[in-house]
């Protein structure tokens, strides 16, 4: 059996985490602002705030932004739901962006054509959260100079994308940008369920910091009264969003084969696009200005979705399992409900008819994976 992906857990990953199963310290403790700093120096960002997940933290950065009720978020069509979903938290009325049949993110020019619209009708979002799908990013400077255009904020969903580059710098890293990665299994480090959110505001840290632990504060300088270490104050309605030291002592120990598994995925890429039917599927292409990571590698099959089924069928068929990223969002039942329909963002439709999420991750062999390639071969012919 071919899992489509999984997770890459040796022997040292192992030995880290009993280490502090015998600690002193197994929720809270000195593994958590180690496993920060270590994230912050691999991504260039001055604060770094695990999460016990993405979704958690993609909330609270909404929260640190001031996404309150009635704002308006936006975000890709493409994309799980949890790039909508923390802007429902807030109480955020959600909008979506179609995205490009090229690299399967936002479309930009479409985007800008949505905002002077929405302008018109003073209905600007105050965030507009991009994905890093498959691990490429979208193209940073075009959204960054709308964003001073139109006023919005951009909170980056970059969980697929944990040492991608956007021209030559590792994303994570900009001034005006939150980033927001994860460490679910599939992802490219893992801490069972996790995630990290990074940005150079001070500000936006504290909050942070603070939502992810029910809103408290337990630094001097916030305390009115008295140094006592024991004493906090709670400053923010926050939530329990905590990662654990057993967690952040397996990503510590996973983030120091990130650049080996990223290295690996790329190999694996390399050989799909070099030896599969290109004919009857068009392959993922990556841009000058992207380095990905290909957290996925996502093939479209040309003819109908029948088409795309049978593939899917036909691998399962031979132990070899596969995946679609993603139905779009606006679609899901849920946001049926808002008023969404078919027919509203037509790329992002018409990619899910035809995308295939194919076997990627640090464990596949090569005999497997021109395995895959020669069953996928065969089937077209």
């Amino acid at each position: 059996m071919i899992r489509y992906s999984e997770q890459c857990i040796d022997q040292k990953d192992i030995s880290k985490v009993i280490k502090t199963l015998k600690s002193d310290f197994i929720t809270t403790g000195p593994q958590i602002p180690l496993f920060e700093k270590n994230l912050s120096k691999k991504v260039n960002s001055k604060y770094s705030v695990v999460f016990n997940s993405a979704t958690s933290a993609l909330h609270s950065a909404c929260l640190a932004l001031g996404l309150k009720k009635d704002d308006r978020l936006w975000t890709s069509a493409n994309s799980f739901v949890a790039s909508a979903n923390c802007g429902l938290y807030c109480g955020a009325k959600i909008d979506f962006i179609d995205i490009e049949l090229e690299t399967f993110n936002i479309d930009i020019q479409k985007l800008e054509t949505k905002l002077y619209k929405a302008k018109k009708k003073k209905s600007l979002p105050k965030i507009i959260v991009p994905i890093v799908f498959a691990g490429q990013s979208y193209d940073r400077d075009r959204l960054i100079n709308l964003s001073k255009k139109f006023n919005f904020k951009i909170l980056e969903d970059a969980s697929h994308g944990l040492g991608s580059k956007y021209k030559n710098k590792y994303l994570g890293g900009h001034k005006e940008i939150i980033t927001v990665f994860s460490f679910h299994p599939v992802k490219m480090i893992t801490t069972g369920e996790g995630g990290s959110a990074h940005t150079h505001n001070k500000k936006y840290y504290e909050i942070m910091k603070s939502v992810s632990s029910h809103g408290i504060f337990r630094e001097k300088k916030h305390l009115n009264k008295g140094i006592n270490h024991l004493l906090y104050e709670q400053r923010y309605l926050g939530f329990n969003y905590r990662l654990t030291d057993i967690q952040a002592a397996l990503g510590i120990s996973q983030l120091k084969k990130l650049d080996n598994f990223i290295k690996k995925r790329k190999n694996i890429a390399n050989i799909y696009s070099k030896y599969l039917d290109n004919k009857n599927l068009i392959l993922p292409t990556e841009k000058k200005y992207a380095k990905s990571t290909f957290h996925l590698y996502v093939v479209l099959v040309k003819n109908n979705k029948k088409k795309r089924d049978d593939l899917i069928f036909f691998l399962k068929k031979n132990k070899i399992f596969t995946n679609i990223h993603y139905k779009p969002i606006h679609l899901q039942p849920y946001f049926k409900k808002l008023g969404f329909k078919k027919g509203d963002f037509k790329n992002a439709e018409e990619y899910y008819e035809k995308a295939i999420s194919l076997p990627i991750h640090p464990n596949l062999k090569k005999k497997e994976v021109m395995s895959i390639i020669k069953k996928i071969n065969n089937f077209f012919k």
